[in-house]
């Protein structure tokens, strides 16, 4: 075994996603209901893990909002499962909130043919993660949120390195203790130790759901702070489809009181756009001034309404 061979293996078998689990050490032997309920209780266990970070899933949450409103974006990249958690979440930015396509992204070592079939080896480059970070033109305005459950991804951490050189502010989400957490250029981690996975290495198990768990809370929260929710209601979503056309109609009706009716004709005058269909009703002006109030407002629906 050569040397680097030899340190990597050596760095992997520390790693504590590589452990195997006492509790599942018999799992070969059980029936389907008790490899279930392993796995189930295994599982139990992850939002207690992502609680103890809350603290820095807010500080990262605080650094994307800053970002957004200086015209920055939130890229992330990761590898395998990482990778492609990291793409959904970007994805379903723009129907759920109305975000701008290209807001929040998300970088897959391999491309997009990595979303549907594993490209072996893609990963394992540093220069692969500066390459799609230099492609994305990241600048000092980004946010690039690195995700690695392992941590020690080369593509993600080239990924990071890249960014840092480029001033860009740095996240990263991994599933190991923080005290391990030996990569720099990074202003914020976020450290789920979700400990050994029911089958050992086996990352898009527990590793998976804390990623996704967090992603969740990155775009959310941030959302939220930009003005994109109404009590506990999505009030920016595009109606691209007959779903979310019927749920646009809904949310007006919720909030209003209005008829189906008078909320398909509110919503036709302010072009689709829900905040500017609410302000229109519950301030009681026209659809020119009710953009004119969102803007002032920075488009928070409750501060449009309050304004003369």
């Amino acid at each position: 075994m050569t040397t680097d061979r030899k340190k990597l293996f050596e760095e992997i078998s520390s790693l504590s996603t590589e452990q195997r689990n006492p509790n599942s050490m018999n799992i070969d032997f059980e029936t389907t209901e008790g490899i279930l309920r392993i796995i189930n209780n295994e599982d139990k266990t992850v939002p207690f893990a992502v609680e103890k970070e809350l603290k820095y899933i807010e500080q990262a949450v605080e650094t994307i909002v800053a970002a957004i409103k200086n015209g920055g974006r939130l890229l992330y990249f990761g590898a395998g499962t990482s990778g492609r958690l990291g793409v959904v979440d970007a994805s379903e930015c723009p129907p759920t909130y109305g975000t701008p396509y290209d807001l929040v992204q998300g970088f897959i070592a391999g491309g997009k043919k990595a979303m549907f079939r594993a490209q072996e080896g893609a990963e394992d480059h540093e220069e692969n993660g500066a390459k799609d970070v230099i492609k994305a033109k990241v600048n000092s305005k980004d946010v690039v949120c690195g995700i690695a459950a392992s941590r020690r991804t080369p593509y993600v951490i080239g990924a990071i390195k890249k960014a840092k050189e480029l001033g860009a502010k740095t996240l990263y989400i991994t599933c190991t203790p923080r005290e391990t957490f030996n990569i720099p250029n990074v202003d914020t981690a976020i450290c789920v130790n979700v400990g050994p996975e029911v089958i050992m290495g086996s990352t898009r198990m527990k590793s998976g759901t804390a990623q996704k768990l967090v992603l969740n809370m990155l775009t959310t929260a941030s959302m939220i702070r930009l003005g994109k929710v109404y009590e506990n209601m999505m009030i920016d979503l595009q109606m691209t489809n007959k779903k979310l056309l019927e749920r646009s109609k809904r949310i007006v009706m919720t909030i209003t009181g209005v008829s189906y009716e008078e909320a398909e004709e509110y919503l036709a005058k302010a072009d689709g756009h829900v905040k500017t269909a609410l302000v229109m009703i519950l301030a009681k002006v026209d659809v020119n001034e009710a953009k004119s109030r969102l803007k002032k407002a920075d488009g928070f629906v409750r501060k449009a309404i309050a304004l003369n």
